[in-house]
């Protein structure tokens, strides 16, 4: 498209909202997943909803793709530009609208980072449940965007299970409600379709998010074992027994190495893996639940247990766990990380096979994920600057999908599908499935123009890897003819 098409736009908006410099559009070219990476248009920076609204609204009329984006920390190439069209930015729609400790909702714009919603309910008793790893600087625009889940989602649930209502603009430019601001609805969830739909419905503009008590009381242990399958099997001893912890977590050695470099968390030494499990609620039910957990762990192969005394300790138990993404920089120039589901029985099983998956493909895979519902999170190490260790490491994290689907598990379990992981959706659900899937995108979007390229397999490649083609256009799977 021919710069000079976007003049109309750039006159529609005040003054330096429409930007188009190297600089700027460089800054939006990638997400979490800098493997890929595409130049956009432009980039429209709104203050307001009715500036992205008339964005949209444009868009629309000019079939010109967009691609709405928080602050970029998607894992799966969500957030992607592609090459023929805009990015929308909501990071200034950062405004928390309404905040009523009474009904505990709190209505706020998409821009808004996970973890200040959490501080504005604080004085109130009151946070939010969702907590990925990256809630410090996370927007709950994209949580909405992949269901986007964290250490909790055992016990809480997902984003889904926290958003009540949702004001957003369609990709035909249509204003649209779903729900309200009570937990109870009548009719179809439309606020649970929207979520998760990594933005190929439309741009949330208004979120209304359901905030809970804060807990009376924590008890946080960290256990250490001698191999995975004991750290896996000990998951499952825990919920075989009754309890449903707050979060169960495991890290395995590698992650645990580079946890320590970045917090000095003080995990155990010479562990193979630490499990993690924190309860939470009342004083009184946390003393009964706190024998029984004492009692389930002893009879695990644990080598090492210990039990955080005070907030602090607490803090750095997570702290460890919260910096594994970020510390494995630490132990590889470069990694990949992927987002699979496996039954949480399987759990031993599935990491052992990893393991060899890694063996075999010759690069270290560091595991961590939420034990609780059997979301792995393996982060798979290389060195880009190495020709052909992208396509090895892609072709690792293949296996493990496949692994996971072949288990009974799923291709994601918050991370979303994205450019990455697309070519896998045909091997986990039919075609009748995998064809509503479409009648649905097109019933909110004909033109196909909201965040395209994404989630569905054989559409046109949105970006470009440092190497010049996409992952999938070297299989053959994808073409840009």
């Amino acid at each position: 498209m021919s710069q000079s098409r976007f003049e109309s736009l750039r006159d529609l908006l005040p003054a330096d909202l429409f930007q188009d410099d190297d600089a700027t559009l460089a800054a939006f070219e990638s997400d979490g997943l800098t493997a890929f990476r595409c130049r956009p248009q432009g980039v429209v920076l709104p203050r307001t909803n009715e500036e992205v609204i008339r964005t949209v609204q444009w868009c629309h009329e000019n079939s010109v793709p967009f691609v709405a984006r928080g602050s970029g920390t998607s894992l799966s190439g969500g957030s992607m530009p592609v090459s023929d069209g805009i990015v929308i930015s909501l990071n200034r729609l950062q405004k928390i609208l309404s905040l009523d400790p009474d009904n505990r909702i709190a209505v706020v714009q998409p821009g808004v980072v996970n973890l200040q919603v959490s501080a504005a309910a604080a004085p109130h008793g009151l946070y939010y449940a969702p907590d990925p790893s990256s809630q410090k600087i996370c927007t709950i625009g994209g949580n909405v965007a992949f269901n986007s889940g964290g250490a909790h989602c055992l016990k809480y649930g997902m984003t889904s299970n926290h958003v009540v209502g949702i004001q957003a603009i369609t990709a035909t430019g249509k204003l649209v409600e779903f729900g309200g601001q009570s937990v109870e609805s009548i009719g179809p969830d439309w606020t649970g379709l929207f979520c998760g739909s990594e933005g190929l419905f439309g741009i949330a503009l208004e979120i209304t998010l359901r905030l809970l008590p804060k807990p009376e009381q924590f008890h946080t242990v960290l256990v250490g074992y001698h191999s995975l399958r004991d750290a896996g099997d000990a998951v499952s001893a825990v919920i075989e027994s009754g309890l449903l912890p707050g979060a169960m977590e495991i890290m395995e050695s590698l992650a645990i190495e580079a946890a320590e470099a970045a917090t000095a968390c003080g995990y155990p030494k010479d562990a193979e893996a630490v499990l993690i499990v924190e309860l939470e609620g009342p004083r009184e039910k946390l003393a009964a639940e706190q024998a029984q957990l004492e009692s389930v762990i002893a009879g695990t192969n644990a080598f090492e247990t210990v039990v955080a005394e005070n907030a602090e300790q607490r803090d750095k138990i997570w702290a460890g766990r919260k910096s594994a993404f970020s510390a494995a920089g630490l132990l590889s120039p470069d990694f990949l990380v992927q987002d699979g589901v496996v039954p949480r029985k399987r759990l031993g099983e599935a990491l052992e096979r990893i393991q060899v998956i890694s063996s075999a493909s010759g690069l270290r895979v560091a595991n961590v994920f939420h034990a609780g519902d059997g979301n792995l999170h393996p982060l798979i190490l290389f060195d880009d600057s190495v020709p052909g260790e992208l396509e090895r490491a892609e072709a690792c994290a293949g296996e493990i999908l496949r692994l996971c689907i072949e288990m009974g598990g799923s291709i994601t379990g918050e991370h979303g599908v994205g450019v990455e992981k697309r070519d896998f959706m045909p091997e986990m659900y039919d075609q009748p499935t995998m064809d509503l899937m479409h009648r649905l995108r097109h019933a909110f979007d004909p033109q196909q123009i909201a965040n395209p390229g994404k989630m569905f397999p054989g559409t046109e490649a949105p970006a470009l890897t440092a190497h010049g083609l996409h992952p999938l256009e070297k299989a053959g799977v994808i073409s840009r003819e």
